[in-house]
């Protein structure tokens, strides 16, 4: 059985995009990319369609991240099939908690800082759309450091679906 992880921002064309290259990696290098699904989602349609911003995709490919990417906005009956939804601030996962189904469902969305013991109590992974190339590098950093804990999280449960 798949598990799946749907990563959401604003627009999906900064961090959740981001967040969705670095964890398909981290999935392909733990040999599990044929039993976890990666993909990512805003909660707003503003870009839907339009690539990643183009500061978004060269902080990818500088780090050897592949950058392919088409924004669209999350969808609540995307709850039913979806094991975990990770928000990328506060305010994505407040947006998405109303607008789940259950609250099994709403059970379902975490913070993605919230898988690095580093963090503290700075859960938020701030939007770099307004600033300059630095705010995508220091993203990149927060994803990354958020991404091995959540990769442990998901093949705890992987593993146990498969028990």
């Amino acid at each position: 059985m798949t598990y799946r992880v749907c990563f959401v921002c604003t627009g999906n064309i900064c961090r959740s995009p981001m967040a969705e290259s670095v964890f398909r990696a981290r999935v392909a290098e733990a040999g599990l990319d044929g039993l976890v699904e990666v993909d990512s989602a805003g909660t707003d349609g503003w870009h839907e369609g339009d690539g990643a911003d183009p500061r978004t995709v060269t902080v990818l490919r500088e780090n050897g991240y592949e950058a392919g990417h088409a924004a669209r906005r999350f969808d609540p009956a995307w709850f039913a099939r979806l094991d975990l939804v990770i928000a990328l601030d506060s305010g994505h996962r407040r947006a998405l908690r109303r607008l789940a189904p259950t609250e099994r469902d709403a059970d379902k969305v975490r913070l993605l800082r919230s898988y690095d013991p580093a963090a503290g109590d700075d859960l938020d992974v701030p939007d770099p759309y307004y600033g300059g190339a630095e705010g995508f590098d220091e993203c990149l950093e927060m994803v990354e450091a958020a991404s091995t804990g959540l990769l442990a999280a998901v093949r705890e449960q992987v593993e146990g679906q498969a028990a």
